[in-house]
């Protein structure tokens, strides 16, 4: 697989992620769907909004192991909130995983007003090996 990182610009280095990235030739490309605050037997979290991102991140990650994927084979996140004022004040959370597991990505955040259930934050990605 060829990976390839497209940024016109510089601001968003410091902000960890890329602007475009181009993926050619992949062996196997993984849609992984909206990862929420959900226990093991499908009861949705009532946590704070730190919890709840937590929660999905761990989600990725098990998604991510179970499929034979890295963390690194991240190409593409979308997080979708209900509270887009917490998110950007928890939001060094997703910047410390994504740094401390050498993801380099597009990401896009988005609020909605509502989630499934009880949810406040659902993590979604793009992995290609």
């Amino acid at each position: 697989m060829e990976r390839k990182e497209i940024n016109p610009w510089t601001w968003q280095d410091e902000r960890h992620y890329a602007q475009a990235i181009e993926v050619k030739r992949p062996e196997s490309t993984l849609y992984i769907s909206g990862q929420t605050a959900i226990d093991a037997n499908g009861v949705a979290s009532t946590a704070d909004l730190k919890g709840q991102l937590l929660y999905s991140i761990d989600h990725q990650e098990s998604v991510l192991s179970g499929a034979g994927n890295g963390k690194a084979d991240i190409v593409r996140i979308t997080l979708y909130t209900t509270y887009f004022a917490e998110i950007g004040q928890n939001f060094g959370i997703l910047q410390e995983w994504i740094t401390s597991n050498s993801i380099r990505t597009a990401i896009t955040v988005v609020e909605v007003s509502k989630l499934f259930e009880t949810t406040m934050v659902e993590l979604e990605a793009i992995a290609a090996k």
